[in-house]
């Protein structure tokens, strides 16, 4: 029962230290609710859909109300005062021309929320992973500097077997001093990493990042994605709806070219004559009404057109441009990913043989006693493979995200 009751408060001591374990996909979920950035980018895209409904509404009607100063007499009596109400109406297909260019201003700007949204997940990787290079790093130093414990009290042995020297005590001791000060200072460089991928989360600077304890990089074509590079990247998409508004801001320029018409009513108010008596004596007039506007000033309306015209020409540049520019970056980002799986197959092999030398190394200075700066260099050239494989396995997932990124691979 005692034993039961141990691990019951060792399970309740530890729960919130599970609780708060987090994956980079936790992260990449906190940064999209937290980030402000996406935050404006959406309320952006929110404000947008408001403005659809204001471009497709009819203009205002117009009320107004005149008082005579002077009563203008009439045969059934003294016109006193007059109410007019009024209504203009565009051209037949103007508010459907407006509504298109503000749906797809809209759709303009969700795609650039989706960008900002992928652009801010490459942006915590790329800020995760050198934190789980650092940590690694540190990780790998603190066994090799284990190791060099070590072999101080194999180097100590041998002095009093009168196999080494003193020489091999001290060269061990400085390697050793010089590992802890290593160990610091990359301790150290991973305190602005932790800012600023507190700061993509929108959380406290020294809120604590928990990093995965492997990385391993996973299997890929030399294609991968590549046929979503075109068809997936909201930034094209948002270029193709930018071209597709501006064709509708055409017709809008065009239609506000031509005349618009408007009914109204007037309504008299005319005091009874006293002098007379009438038929329909003080009986008050009413007029319905019907103009049309004339765009006669034709010089505004084609600039309006040329204009919209001239924003579609420079709008399938622009994605023309975003198209070279992405395949640029796809094949920079694909090299960098070829790159480091290379140079990860290369730095397993060299660590195998590398160790393969230590031992038969080790084993030699058993023996006789010599060599032993030479076990040390070799172990020193174990650690900087162990530490470039590391890093090369980080850039291989930074590579691979930024691919991600610009193929907008979902998560």
């Amino acid at each position: 029962m005692k034993t039961c009751l141990i691990n019951i408060i060792g399970f309740v001591l530890l729960l919130p230290i599970v609780l708060q374990a987090q994956t980079l996909d936790d992260y990449l979920q906190k940064a999209s609710e937290n980030n402000p950035k996406l935050k404006a980018s959406y309320a952006e895209f929110e404000a947008s859909l408001q403005r659809v409904s204001q471009v497709n509404a009819l203009p205002d009607p117009t009320l107004s109300f005149g008082v005579f100063i002077s009563p203008i007499e009439t045969r059934t009596g003294a016109q006193t005062a007059k109410v007019s109400l009024s209504q203009m109406f565009p051209w037949f297909g103007t508010l459907k021309a407006k509504e298109n260019v503000g749906t797809l201003q809209a759709e303009v700007k969700y795609q650039e929320f989706l960008n900002d949204k992928n652009k801010l997940y490459f942006k915590v990787k790329k800020a995760y992973f050198p934190l789980y290079e650092i940590n690694k790093h540190v990780l790998l130093m603190e066994k090799y500097l284990t190791i060099l414990e070590s072999y101080k009290q194999v180097a100590t042995t041998s002095i009093s077997n009168g196999k080494s020297t003193m020489a091999d005590v001290i060269r061990v001791e400085i390697m050793i001093e010089g590992m802890k000060t290593d160990i610091l200072l990359s301790q150290d460089k991973s305190k602005p990493y932790t800012v600023s991928f507190n700061r993509l989360l929108n959380q406290p600077d020294n809120s604590i990042v928990k990093v995965i304890d492997s990385l391993s990089p996973v299997v890929i074509n030399n294609q991968y994605r590549r046929d979503s590079l075109l068809t997936l990247n909201p930034m094209l998409k948002a270029i193709d709806s930018k071209i597709e508004a501006t064709s509708s801001m055409v017709q809008v320029a065009k239609k506000k070219g031509l005349p618009q018409f408007g009914i109204g009513i007037d309504y008299t108010f005319i005091s009874e004559r006293t002098d007379l008596n009438i038929p329909e004596n003080g009986k008050n007039a009413i007029m319905p009404m019907m103009t049309m506007s004339l765009p006669i000033f034709r010089g505004k309306y084609k600039a309006s057109v040329e204009e919209a015209q001239l924003l579609n020409t420079a709008m399938n540049f622009k994605k023309k441009d975003l198209e070279n520019n992405l395949f640029s970056a796809y094949e920079t980002a694909l090299y960098e990913l070829e790159k480091s799986q290379q140079l990860i197959l290369l730095y397993k092999v060299q660590m195998v043989k590398t160790n393969q030398m230590i031992q038969l190394l080790f084993v030699a200075y058993s023996n006789s006693g010599k060599d032993f700066e030479e076990v040390l260099r070799t172990q020193q050239q174990l650690l900087k493979y162990q530490i470039a494989l590391a890093s090369s396995i980080v850039q291989f997932h930074i590579a691979l995200s930024q691919l991600d990124y610009l193929t907008a691979k979902s998560e």
